[in-house]
């Protein structure tokens, strides 16, 4: 016969559990604490209710001849079972796994899988009255066949383990996996996925993953290591060559002065010899710019020493009769950006004006403040310019060939608003103030580019300048915990 109280019990419990998901999804899940407590509180609510109506989660249904009974209260002892185990696997969690981890999220997972699993086969057997042993024995030979069909599968699961665990990498650090380089976006079960740098998506079984080559150019965070190769011909001398490269390696500011940059031989043939150019740098996000820029003072810096890239011989190679007969004065003329606006026979005439000035490593070229009589052009080395912040010069600059100084002085007869500095040995290409201001007044593009190149060392002075942390006078609280 129908008991309506205890049905209306166990129908109190069934809207007991609407509440439990309701109060869970509505929670903010930041707030873990409140959400745990409040899941602990519900199970021991629902607990006590069905245990009030006559149902144990340990037994079968105490009414067997009552359908409609028997029914609810085998369903309300089941679930709870799978309640506890929701309830135990969030508390676990929140105790001992920071769900915003990849690792955590996947032990998480599991631990959730097994306390289910366990959850399923004490349901089967106390409340359901099932041959636990039977079940078990079949549920082995059917994860077997599983197994063996879904080898692939755990093999991709077994080893998304193991990396979480050992963590050669983690999301959004940049990887390479064999010959696939890209960011990493997210590691889950099966695969890890990156961001390529053509914005593609690349997936990566962790079985793969697991037995490949992996590079983290994101660890360490503070030092990330930068190389260039280049071929040069076999006919020249190396060291000419590995002497070109380190001075483009000390133009470069960007490199780790804590880590000196090299220049060395990576392999030879018969007709070319590669070479490689290595430094370091602070941030990974400077590789694409740290390189590009190393690149283009490689080519200046073995142009200055009289070699070129993709010749067969060390010197300029065929490229007219004309071009042949020009000196290094004239080939830095034609390159230098200030100076295209000339006439070609102006460019061979003020080729023939240049003085050469050869300086020695630490020589300082341009003082502070000082007026110079001279345009002079970097032929070949590295020279640092300077600035004064109001207590102490700080480096602002690197130049290398093809580079000029002097500007203000022969435009306004203005003082040079930085000090440079030869960090090598240099060769400069001096022109009198007296023999530009011809050329001056002769063109207004030339005059122009000059004042352009002034205008802009300016921005840069000023935003160095900007730059500068203001310092805090240390007074009241300050004072006293400095003195604490």
């Amino acid at each position: 016969m129908l008991d309506i109280p205890q049905l209306c019990t166990l129908i109190a419990g069934f809207a007991l559990l609407a509440a439990d998901l309701l109060v869970w999804h509505l929670t903010p899940a930041v707030r873990i604490l409140r959400r745990t407590l409040v899941r602990i509180t519900l199970l021991l609510l629902f607990s006590w209710l069905i245990i009030a109506a006559g149902v144990s989660p340990l037994q079968p249904s105490p009414w067997p001849d009552d359908v409609a009974l028997n029914m609810l209260s085998t369903v309300l002892a089941v679930l709870w079972w799978f309640f506890a185990a929701r309830t135990l696997t969030v508390v676990l969690s929140a105790m001992f796994f920071n769900r915003g981890e990849h690792a955590a999220r996947l032990f998480q997972d599991i631990l959730g899988a097994g306390i289910f699993l366990v959850a399923i086969v004490a349901a089967a057997g106390y409340v359901m009255q099932l041959p636990v042993k039977g079940l078990l024995a079949t549920s082995g030979g059917m994860a077997i066949v599983a197994g063996l069909a879904l080898r692939s599968t755990l093999s991709d699961l077994f080893s998304g383990i193991v990396l979480n665990t050992t963590k050669p990498y983690q999301v959004d650090d940049y990887v390479q996996i064999d010959s696939i380089e890209g960011k990493v976006v997210d590691i889950d079960w099966r695969a890890t996925h990156l961001i390529t740098s053509h914005g593609s998506m690349a997936v990566i079984p962790n079985s793969i993953v697991a037995n490949a080559k992996v590079l983290n150019f994101s660890r360490p965070v503070d030092i990330h290591g930068v190389s260039i190769t280049l071929q040069v011909s076999a006919h020249v001398r190396p060291g000419r060559v590995i002497e070109a490269l380190e001075r483009a390696c000390q133009g470069t500011r960007q490199l780790l002065a804590s880590h000196p940059a090299k220049a060395s031989v990576k392999s030879s043939g018969a007709e070319f010899i590669e070479y490689e150019a290595r430094g370091f740098i602070a941030s990974l996000s400077q590789r694409t710019e740290v390189c590009n820029h190393l690149f283009d003072l490689a080519h200046r810096h073995l142009e200055a020493a009289g070699i070129q890239l993709g010749s067969s011989a060390g010197g300029a190679g065929a490229q007219g009769s004309e071009t042949q007969r020009w000196n290094r004065q004239r080939w830095l003329l034609e390159d230098g950006k200030i100076f295209r606006s000339l006439s070609t026979i102006q460019r061979d005439q003020l080729a023939q004006d240049m003085r050469v000035m050869e300086c020695p490593a630490g020589h300082v070229v341009l003082e502070l403040a000082e007026v110079s009589d001279f345009l002079m052009v970097i032929s070949t080395g590295v020279v640092s310019a300077s600035i004064h912040d109001g207590e102490r010069l700080i480096e602002a600059a690197r130049m290398g060939p093809g580079e000029v100084l002097g500007e203000e002085g022969v435009l306004t007869e203005g003082r040079s608003r930085a000090q440079f500095r030869c960090l090598t040995g240099c060769v400069l290409l001096r022109i009198d103030k007296a023999t530009l201001r011809g050329y001056l007044e002769q063109g207004d593009e030339f005059k122009a580019a000059l004042n352009k190149l002034q205008v802009f060392r300016q921005g840069v002075r000023q935003s160095l300048l900007l730059q500068k942390p203001v310092e805090i006078k240390k007074g009241g609280f300050l004072r006293w915990l400095k003195s604490a």
